[in-house]
Formats: structure tokens, C-alpha cells, sequence
């Protein structure tokens, strides 16, 4: 295996990419939780998914974008949804969730749409929607990087805006804290890690990444800095795993990826019930 990631570049690719994607997807996955925010992830890369196929249709119909990194067009849509997100949050005050399944549904039926104008699915879009091990270029890898040092240098400087922004936000506003420019920030941040992580876990599956380990963290950690720990270790665990299994036994990295995040879930919440038993 070994031999294999020093001899061909798709493999240092992927794994390089799994790796990097383990921490800043569980991270920001975190206070996505906290936020009560878990289906915006779905939202997004459904959004996503739509800027995949209009960039697949425009490919096919103008010579001007042919050899044009769909990933361009997905994190844009991504980006756009995010801020319609939360523009919809301040229109339907009382109803803020209501933002995220519109977004959804209008993600959904622009992705049909360009399918259909596109002239239905190819091998291009299938390794958008499941994740694909080959499809991850030294491009993608160069935009991966990117994304994830303007993730960690946010979470970093940030932080304690952050934190109390996720668990109080009137005492956030009244405190004087930029909270729009900060959810601004940190939305857009999200959109843009959701379209990057597709290409390893798939847009369909790429949510999972976001918030299981955080499920799994949560019932073992004792504190929010331990919980972002639990969150990466346990993304880590399932990334570089899932990618190690889908490799030797021929499966879908994808689907590998987030079956092992459900294992090490199911593990985390019987390990809390043995340890309550025992007290």
C-alpha cells in the first residue's frame, strides 16, 4: 500500500485530501451542531451538486468552459446558498429553520434541472454524487489546501467569538460582537468545505462527515475543546480508514467512509452506557 501512494499521484492525492478533510470537516462541524444547524450541510451540497451539473452543461454546450474545474462553479452555487441561508434566517425570524429546506428544495431542483440539460448523468457527475479516489487532482488538492489554511487561521482567531456566538447569541449581540459579520464568515466557510470534501466523500454523503463524529464526541467529551478533539480524532479515524478499506477490498470510499463513522457512533454511545452502568 505504501509502495502504491509513492508510486502513483491519484493515491497521494486522496490520502493527502482525506487527511486534511478529517480535521476542518468535523471542526467546523462543531459548532454547526452547537448551532442546531446539522441539515445545512444537506442544504449546501445539494446546492453544490446543482453548480456540478450547470458547470457539466456548460462544459458540453460552450467551448469556452471546456477544461474548467467544475469544482469553481460548485463552491460558488455553495457559497450563494449560504447567503441566501441566512438571508432567509432574517426574513422568517420566527421560523429560522424554515431557511434551510427551502435552500434544499431549490438545490434539488436546479441539480435536475442542469442533469436533465446536460443530457443525464456521466461518469463525471457519479464520482461528484459518490466520491471517487481517482477524480481528486493536484488542482483540487491545491484548492483543498487553500480552504482548509483559511478554516484553521478563522477557528483560531476567532474562537471565542465563535464559541460564544454558537451558545448564546443575543448575549453575543448585546455584548457588542459583530455577530452577522462573524455567522457571515463562518457560513461561507462551511459552504466552501462542503464543495471542496465531495470530491473524497461524495456530495450526497459529505454532511455525514460534518456531523457524526461530532455525535460520537459528544458522548464521550467532557468539554467543547475536548468535543472538537473527539470530532477530528474520530473523523481522522474514518477517513484515513474508509480509504484504506475502500482500497483493499474495492469498495466505494465514500460509502466506507461514512459506514465507519456510524461503527465508531455506535461504539462511542455503547462505551457512555457501559461507563454509566459501571458508576
Amino acid at each position: 500500500m505504501i509502495s502504491n501512494i509513492l508510486q502513483y499521484e491519484f493515491l497521494q492525492n486522496a490520502f493527502i485530501t482525506g487527511i486534511i478533510i478529517g480535521v476542518i470537516a468535523p471542526l467546523l462541524g462543531v459548532f454547526i451542531v452547537v448551532r442546531r444547524l446539522s441539515l445545512i450541510a444537506d442544504a449546501l451540497s445539494h446546492v453544490t451538486l446543482a453548480g456540478i451539473a450547470a458547470s457539466l452543461f456548460l462544459e458540453k454546450r460552450f467551448m469556452m468552459f471546456t477544461g474548467v474545474n467544475p469544482l469553481y462553479m460548485g463552491m460558488a452555487f455553495s457559497v450563494a446558498g449560504s447567503l441566501l441561508i441566512e438571508r432567509l434566517r432574517t426574513v422568517y425570524k420566527h421560523y429560522q429553520e424554515l431557511a434551510i429546506p427551502i435552500i434544499l428544495s431549490g438545490g434539488i431542483g436546479l441539480g435536475v434541472l442542469f442533469i436533465s440539460l446536460a443530457d443525464g448523468f456521466n461518469t463525471d457527475l457519479f464520482s461528484y454524487l459518490f466520491g471517487s479516489v481517482s477524480a481528486v487532482g493536484r488542482a483540487d488538492l491545491g484548492i483543498i489546501i487553500v480552504v482548509s489554511l483559511l478554516v484553521i487561521a478563522t477557528v483560531f482567531l476567532l474562537y471565542k467569538e465563535l464559541f460564544l456566538l454558537s451558545f448564546d447569541e443575543e448575549h453575543a449581540k448585546a455584548s457588542g460582537l459583530h455577530a452577522k459579520t462573524i455567522h457571515f464568515i463562518f457560513i461561507v466557510l462551511v459552504a466552501l468545505v462542503i464543495a471542496v470534501s465531495m470530491r473524497i466523500v461524495g456530495i450526497l454523503l459529505v454532511s455525514s462527515l460534518m456531523t457524526l463524529p461530532v455525535a460520537a464526541s459528544m458522548r464521550l467529551a467532557k468539554g467543547f475543546k475536548q468535543t472538537i478533539f473527539f470530532s477530528i480524532l474520530f473523523g481522522e479515524i474514518a477517513v484515513t480508514g474508509g480509504l484504506l478499506l475502500s482500497y483493499y477490498l474495492d469498495l466505494a470510499p465514500g460509502g466506507t467512509i461514512v459506514l465507519l463513522s456510524v461503527f465508531i457512533l455506535i461504539l462511542a454511545i455503547l462505551t457512555r452506557k457501559y461507563v454509566m452502568v459501571l458508576k
